[in-house]
């Protein structure tokens, strides 16, 4: 069986790379310029050529603000290339493992770690082409995963602006009233690798929710990517959300609740401060 991993140059796709030579399984990678995932033809020529029985679809439209002008691109990416993947895996009896988001939370107010059992009510495009992707997801064998707040050492993501901006400004504004979870997606990867090469999801079909472990704030956050690294100098200050106009209606509390993923596969999830400094400690390394 060959793996084909979408939107591979992302943050996640790249740590699955890192994590594939250690396999005995096949895996290819793929972006935009290597397979339009919007095109249905494309799409089943390529399983069917390379003879994939697992796809890992990483790929999204995540520039959030853009989404809310430009909904119809965003369902293409988000929604409609997910059926694509689902419907090449239903006719080739493939799987699916497809991530999605915490953003299909936040029409209501939560105090509460989110489940899967939960209601989605998005208040936002994002979230609304999110949705839908999970929606196409299940019209074929598929391991969906929900996580929030994704870092790594690559691409553009909150971590590394931070370290940029603590390190270059005398004070730096953070939301404070915005609540969740960071997750490192070298241990989303991770866990990810862990269940592919393991075969347990192939008797654990359905909706899962990770993130690493713990609750915070972006400033909470913020202020913690800025003492790890020694950027004592930058005043952090916490804010409210209306500091920073935008279309968007991001949830205020998407905390999500990993009961079932931690028993389902027995999995344990590090602390997101104890992968706060694993990533930085990676960057320094560079």
């Amino acid at each position: 069986m060959t793996i084909l991993v979408t939107g591979a140059n992302g943050q996640l796709g790249s740590h699955l790379r890192l994590l594939a030579p250690l396999s005995a399984k096949a895996w290819i990678f793929t972006d935009a310029d290597e397979l339009d995932i919007t095109d249905r033809a494309a799409v089943d020529d390529f399983v069917a050529g390379h003879n994939i029985g697992l796809v890992i679809n990483c790929a999204a439209y995540t520039n959030v603000d853009r989404a809310e002008n430009d909904e119809e691109t965003a369902m293409r990416v988000n929604a409609t290339a997910v059926g694509n993947l689902a419907h090449a895996m239903q006719r080739h009896d493939g799987w699916l493992v497809h991530v999605s988001t915490d953003y299909v939370f936040g029409g209501n107010p939560n105090n509460r770690p989110c489940t899967e059992a939960q209601q989605p009510n998005p208040t936002c495009a994002y979230g609304r082409t999110k949705l839908a992707g999970e929606i196409e997801a299940q019209q074929c064998r598929s391991t969906i995963i929900r996580t929030s707040w994704l870092y790594s050492e690559f691409g553009k993501n909150f971590l590394l602006t931070m370290l940029r901006l603590t390190a270059t400004q005398p004070q730096v504004k953070v939301v404070f009233d915005q609540t969740g979870t960071p997750t490192y997606a070298g241990d989303l990867a991770k866990a990810i690798f862990t269940i592919v090469e393991s075969g347990a999801y192939l008797d654990h079909a359905g909706l899962y929710n990770y993130s690493n472990e713990g609750v915070c704030s972006w400033y909470d956050f913020a202020h913690a990517i800025a003492a790890y690294s020694g950027h004592t100098s930058c005043d952090i200050v916490p804010c409210h959300s209306g500091e920073f106009p935008s279309p968007v209606e991001r949830p205020a509390y998407s905390v999500l609740d990993k009961t079932k993923f931690k028993q389902t596969f027995g999995i344990s999830i590090p602390h997101w401060t104890d992968a706060m400094q694993r990533c930085i400690d990676n960057i320094n390394q560079q």
